[in-house]
């Protein structure tokens, strides 16, 4: 059973002012790529969805004389710590159940080792999604951050992945 859609995740204040800072177009592509991918890995298409569309929620700005510094965003980022816990308490405000919100906010910590120590990071299936989904649309020196899209655009798109989310998860039960 879902408890929210990307819907209203998309409609809150929060993810309207740091996912749109991160990217909107950037994560509604890799919500998508997540959804695909889901079905590969044999994972939850709405946790997947949700960690991928949320994964970059915690992104500082990391800009210098106005444009994004990417070698300074390397050096410095926590992107993925800050984006856990802000996703986590976004979920369950809007009523996520707990065991999900904790799985999705785990598959945002872990969607990118960039932050951790030089060593093997071992995912789990959902996490592994979601750092595939992410590398399946990134740029050179983070250029998917700069794409745009508008409201309506991504209104729409959003509730087409809800459906096929909705869809999927109604044929496993």
């Amino acid at each position: 059973m879902r408890h929210v859609t990307l819907i209203q995740l998309f409609n809150h204040p929060i993810t309207q002012k740091f996912v749109k800072r991160s990217g909107m177009a950037h994560a509604i592509a890799c919500a998508f790529h997540a959804y695909k991918l889901s079905k590969k890995y044999n994972v939850n298409p709405d946790l997947a969805t949700k960690a991928a569309f949320l994964h970059d929620i915690g992104h500082y700005t990391w800009y210098r004389n106005g444009k994004w510094d990417y070698d300074l965003y390397k050096q410095n980022d926590i992107h993925a710590i800050k984006g856990a816990e802000r996703a986590h308490k976004l979920l369950i405000r809007l009523g996520e159940h707990p065991k999900s919100a904790k799985e999705i906010a785990l598959a945002i910590l872990l969607h990118t080792d960039s932050y951790l120590p030089q060593g093997e990071l071992h995912l789990n299936p959902l996490q592994q999604v979601v750092a595939l989904a992410d590398e399946a649309d990134e740029e050179p020196s983070g250029e998917h951050h700069y794409r745009t899209i508008s409201d309506e655009r991504a209104r729409k798109m959003l509730a087409e992945l809800d459906e096929l989310v909705a869809l999927a998860l109604s044929q496993t039960t």
